[in-house]
């Protein structure tokens, strides 16, 4: 199944791709609160689905705006270094334990937003990510239990300030900027992809150019590792947004950097969970 929160004239719905269209039901809290049917657990996001797609009106994509998914999640957990070939360009070697920071929620914006361009840098960078959502909370996951606790996955755009992440060696900065956080358009239920979202190429193209092009296979640490791991830390809650880290091809490795600017256009592809597009605006 394949969902997203969308909005027409300024009513909101939920949304289902059918493969034959989009079918939506809008005005219906209870529906399109995607962050509260993830809480509730169970079938609950499923069941709303069903509704849609067997209730819900046709509708043209065209004629929506796509919401982030999810924007209330508990913790948003973002994995760095986390593509051998990705942490070679930057110097760094292979972590032995995922390289962890923090996304705030309030950075997020929705596919069809522009990222938006701070004052106060000229480093703006991107990152195709994949997102595997957690659907039921847990602590000190075993690895054979892993999957059972992801309830969907999308896509995203790790939109960084450079010179702000560099700062300090903390990254939290650089990786917070307002509208930064491109999440989306679709949440897809396990389903419809491989185990763990595994073998799924993953492309990132700036103004139509490919910049960043590999498989979700080439993880250091997969899905499973990830969920496993971090609970040996903390509780995993339903919501929990697990963003697994970018492939190799970014701006500032290249040689001269490649940074996003006013009127670029920038698309982050997954196969099998979709096309995520944003333009590229300064404040």
């Amino acid at each position: 199944m394949r969902l997203a929160k969308v909005s027409r004239n300024g009513q909101i719905g939920l949304a289902v791709d059918t493969g034959a269209g989009v079918k939506v039901l809008f005005g219906d809290a209870a529906l399109y609160d995607l962050d509260a049917l993830i809480a509730q657990g169970g079938d609950a996001l499923t069941q709303a689905g069903d509704a849609v797609a067997t209730g819900g009106e046709d509708v043209a994509i065209d004629d929506l705006t796509f919401l982030p998914p999810l924007v209330k999640a508990p913790k948003i957990l973002c994995l760095g270094l986390n593509y051998k070939d990705h942490a070679a360009e930057g110097g760094f070697q292979v972590p032995e334990f995922p390289t962890v920071f923090g996304r705030f929620n309030s950075s997020l914006i929705g596919h069809g937003a522009p990222i938006i361009k701070p004052p106060c840098s000229d480093q703006l960078d991107y990152e195709a990510e994949m997102v595997a959502v957690v659907g039921k909370g847990g602590k000190d996951i075993a690895k054979d239990d892993a999957l059972s606790h992801i309830v969907a996955y999308s896509v995203f755009n790790d939109g960084s300030i450079r010179d702000y992440q560099l700062k300090t060696p903390q990254w939290t900065v650089g990786k917070n900027f307002d509208d930064t956080g491109a999440f989306g358009p679709w949440l897809v239920t396990p389903d419809e992809l491989p185990a763990g979202g595994a073998g799924l190429k993953i492309e990132t193209r700036l103004n139509g150019q490919t910049v960043q092009s590999a498989n979700t296979s080439d993880m250091v640490f997969d899905v499973v590792d990830t969920v496993a791991l971090l609970s040996t830390c903390f509780t995993l809650e339903a919501g929990d947004l697990l963003v697994m880290g970018t492939p190799s091809g970014i701006g500032l490795a290249r040689k001269p950097p490649l940074f996003m600017k006013d009127g670029d256009v920038c698309e982050v592809e997954i196969e099998k969970i979709g096309l995520l597009v944003n333009p590229i605006k300064a404040a």
